[in-house]
């Protein structure tokens, strides 16, 4: 599954859809993490390269979080807060993920965990039976563009069925949980780091940084 709205990927994370492989625990432990600013910045989706950046268009603004107090200005490079803002018929929708990268196999990937997708005062009943879940994408870094790239669910869902694959997780009939804490998820994902199937139907993004 590809898609352009940012809007939906926030949707996708919550929700459930299924068109990302979800795990409960993250990709990385703290040892994992160094300091960089591969995505520092804001950056938009485009099919053309040569588009420039519009006020219209869906934004992904990354950013440093603060260590400690504002006012002293320090910022901790090991992490990022990534701010999603999409307009839909006059509408804004903001939601913000702790996102983390980290190198396995010569390859970097990422790690999405949802903080806040949307306005406390608008609390829906749906919304008190989300479970906040990680997510990991494969990141490929050239110039001034992004490409992510997540795990297809399908493909995970077939190597497990199939008992080509022993990872810790819950199946509860409509959707797969990975359970497995850090480092079997990092022998998992360094696995298929090269395997173009693991990836084939996943949901891919592109990212063009804003000039």
């Amino acid at each position: 599954m590809k898609t352009r709205n940012v809007l939906l990927i926030a949707i996708i994370t919550l929700l459930l859809s299924g068109c990302v492989v979800y795990s409960f625990y993250p990709l990385y432990t703290e040892s994992d993490l160094f300091e960089n600013d591969l995505l520092l910045g804001e950056w938009f989706e485009d099919d053309d390269n040569d588009v420039v950046f519009s006020g219209s268009d869906d934004s992904w603004n990354f950013t440093h979080p603060f260590v400690g107090d504002i006012k002293d200005s320090i910022r901790d490079k090991k992490s990022y807060v990534l701010s999603l803002t999409s307009s839909e018929n006059g509408i804004v929708k903001e939601s913000k993920f702790a996102v983390h990268v980290i190198k396995l196999a010569d390859e970097y990937f990422l790690d999405f965990y949802i903080e806040d997708y949307g306005d406390d005062d608008n609390i829906t009943l749906a919304d008190l039976h989300l479970v906040p879940v990680h997510t990991f994408a494969k990141l490929s870094v050239s110039d001034d563009k992004l490409e992510i790239r997540w795990f297809d669910p399908e493909w995970l869902e077939d190597l497990i069925k199939e008992n080509k694959i022993r990872i810790h997780h819950e199946d509860n009939g409509d959707y797969i949980l990975l359970t497995a804490k850090p480092k079997e998820l990092q022998k998992f994902v360094s696995k298929y780091v090269d395997s173009e199937e693991a990836f084939e139907d996943g949901l891919e993004v592109v990212l063009f940084r804003k000039k």
